[in-house]
């Protein structure tokens, strides 16, 4: 079938006022036209739309049941034309973006190219310590969307994902694991940790890998912060599980090394995430759109070099 949105406001019309004339007359257009394009829209269904009695109309039992189908369609016709129309108008605005810290690493450059192509959208950016904190503040209504890498369970929200998230084992450059070309999981067993706090992203991938290999990891010491990680992994204090996002200056400068170990990196995912009963408004789903469109090639050419260069044997 080739129907247009023009037979079905005529269909309806028709139907709602029980001739081609008003019909006509509230689409000012002419009855012949009103006739020549129902005429075309039954020969299409291959079915009588309308029982025509003198000069009267009424549906027909097909024309019923299509009825309720051209409503839908127009209904969802004109959703998308005010959906267009709200983006014309998005010269103003606010935006409340909430984030896991790990995401603070890459985050404000998408921001940053969002608010290029929408420069009069004001952009508020709440930075959660962890996972938890962020559930918390969507609770609360304080935040339009939020990217996270774990969808929360305990709240309804719908979760798009956008990009992959690679997690990494890392060393100081010094540690004897650093020069090892492979790494066995059981190896790590034998080491002391640096971990995130329980409520973490990172901390429960971490848990997860070690329980999948049915080990234990030996926590030296529990921080709340990726900066605080990073400096106790540098000073010797032990090994730790990060986000790639996290340590490119890092790996540049020669103060972290990845650890080759098997199976890894974990590939996890990046979400942009929003209450499930909240209506987004015009600002937020605009960068809901830019996300999903741009996140994952923003991504995927910050990580590339970090792991084409910094694993053994690598670049």
């Amino acid at each position: 079938m080739n129907l247009s949105f023009r037979q079905l406001r005529i269909f309806v019309e028709v139907a709602r006022l029980g001739s081609n004339q008003a019909a006509a007359a509230a689409l000012h257009i002419t009855p012949p036209a009103v006739s020549m394009q129902i005429k075309d829209l039954e020969s299409q269904l291959q079915l009588a739309l309308f029982n025509r009695e003198g000069r009267g109309l009424t549906l027909s039992t097909a024309g019923e049941y299509f009825l309720v189908h051209a409503r839908r369609m127009l209904a969802a016709y004109r959703d998308a034309e005010d959906a267009m129309a709200r983006f014309l108008k998005l010269d103003r605005g606010v935006l409340t973006l909430g984030i896991v810290s790990t995401a603070k690493h890459f985050v404000p450059q998408l921001l940053a190219r969002f608010h290029q192509e929408h420069p009069g959208i004001e952009l508020k950016l709440r930075v959660a310590h962890n996972r938890r904190q962020l559930v918390a503040l969507m609770q609360a209504g304080e935040v339009d969307l939020s990217v996270m890498g774990r969808p929360p369970r305990e709240i309804e929200t719908r979760a798009e994902p956008f990009a992959a998230h690679p997690l990494v084992f890392v060393a100081a450059p010094d540690h004897p694991l650093a020069r090892m070309e492979a790494i066995a999981p059981d190896t790590l067993a034998a080491h002391p940790f640096v971990v995130r706090e329980e409520g973490s992203g990172t901390r429960a991938a971490m848990q997860a890998f070690f329980d999948e290999h049915r080990l234990e990891p030996r926590v030296a010491m529990e921080v709340a912060s990726n900066e605080t990680v990073k400096h106790a992994v540098m000073a010797g204090l032990g090994l730790s599980l990060l986000s790639l996002h996290t340590i490119g200056l890092e790996l540049h400068s020669g103060l972290l090394r990845i650890l080759p170990v098997e199976g890894t990196p974990l590939m996890r995912t990046w979400f942009i995430v929003r209450m499930q009963t909240r209506q987004l408004s015009p600002a937020a789903e605009a960068f809901r759109y830019f996300i999903i469109e741009h996140g994952e090639a923003h991504l995927l050419a910050h990580d590339a070099p970090l792991l084409q260069t910094a694993l053994p044997g690598k670049g």
